[in-house]
């Protein structure tokens, strides 16, 4: 039987020359921020790291944002995602929280343009749906599908740790490359 060679821009080398995509997925907060860093190639998913950024209640305000860009700084500088999803901001009833957020959510945006890392946002419905199959699932039938999907012992903590890998998770299946 004849082989006929691909027709070019068609299909890659090998699959082991496919791209690694490695996604910064936040969770945004003034008091705590979630990241989690997720790769994906072949069609499998890697969690590499995961956490926290916390500031300090009792620290100055703006010296709390500052903490937040330094260390997300820091994350970007230390895994070199390629793209970030970052979960919208919601309107609630607790207005200071929520402008606290909006603030945290420019300090991050900054953060990514500053180094080049294209950022998209998703609605928590969205990242709830894209990781369970469904928009009203809660925070706990969340982490449990973030273990599996990602391969880990244990669900991921705290929440917003576990919230920031289900947003690249959510990134993954919903942006082209």
């Amino acid at each position: 039987m004849q082989q006929f060679e691909p027709l070019p821009g068609t299909q890659s080398k090998s699959r082991s020359h496919k791209r690694v995509r490695r996604v910064l997925g936040i969770d945004p907060g003034l008091a705590s921020t979630g990241f989690g860093v997720v790769d994906f190639k072949d069609g499998r998913y890697r969690m590499v790291s995961y956490g926290v950024i916390e500031t300090t209640a009792h620290a100055p305000h703006d010296e709390r944002l500052l903490a937040l860009y330094n260390r997300l700084c820091a994350i970007i500088e230390e895994f070199k995602p390629h793209e970030a999803a970052m979960e919208k901001l919601y309107f609630s009833r607790n207005t200071s929280s929520a402008l606290a957020v909006a603030e945290a959510r420019g300090v991050i945006t900054l953060c990514m343009v500053q180094h080049a890392v294209v950022l998209d946002e998703y609605t928590p419905n969205q990242i709830k749906k894209a990781v369970t199959g469904t928009a009203s699932a809660d925070k706990s039938l969340v982490e449990k599908y973030v273990k599996l999907l990602l391969g880990l012992e244990s669900e991921p903590k705290p929440d917003h740790a576990a919230d920031a890998l289900a947003g690249a998770l959510t990134h993954l299946h919903y942006a082209a490359v």
